[in-house]
């Protein structure tokens, strides 16, 4: 079962004096948490960092980056994590702070690996990883008169995003629902322009 997580968290794992603080977030925030990443620790020596995310083609794309760590050492273990757990729209980020006791890279394999595993089981006991529904974006027209009607039906669904553009007298709705939720959302449009 493909899931996601739907808010960052953050983990400490500390071995041999090194410090390992892992930040699994949802991948859209990626880069702006990689950025203050760097702005909150600038004496982190290491930020490695696996992603995995959908296209617009709906296929898998996996990046990962050891970040001067030796070759495979790091990202690669990370990335193993997500996928093992069949995370998608996920990003991990482990800053690392070198504690002066190498670990070799068996060590660094196991040190980032477990830093990962361990960020993921406090996300489950949080309750922040979910099954993943795929959503789909449909737009809708409608004339400004019924907006108060729209909006009210829109409320009583879960889990949509909504987008709100006014065109003269029409509003178009951006809707992001599940296949089910647009069968249900088409209806009432159908049955609001009969009305």
């Amino acid at each position: 079962m493909t899931k996601i997580i739907t808010s960052s968290i953050s983990h400490t794992y500390e071995i041999n004096k090194s410090k390992f603080i892992c930040i699994l977030c949802p991948f859209h925030m990626f880069e702006e948490t990689m950025e203050e990443l760097k702005v909150e620790h600038p004496k982190g020596r290491h930020f490695v960092y696996a992603y995995r995310h959908l296209n617009e083609f709906d296929q898998v794309v996996e990046n990962q980056s050891d970040d001067g760590e030796p070759k495979g050492s790091s990202g690669p273990p990370s990335l193993s994590v997500l996928r093992g757990e069949e995370l998608i729209e996920t990003a991990a980020i482990i800053v690392r702070y070198f504690g002066g006791i190498k670990l070799g890279v068996g060590g660094l394999v196991r040190a980032y690996g477990k830093s990962v595993h361990l960020a993921l089981e406090e996300a489950k006991e949080s309750q922040l990883i979910q099954k993943y529904i795929k959503q789909v974006e449909v737009e809708y027209k409608v004339e400004i008169q019924n907006l108060g009607k729209v909006e009210h039906f829109l409320k009583g669904l879960n889990d949509l995003i909504v987008e709100k553009d006014f065109l003269g007298v029409e509003v178009v709705f951006k809707i992001k629902a599940t296949d089910s939720q647009h069968i249900e959302i088409e209806k009432f449009f159908e049955n609001l322009q009969y009305s």
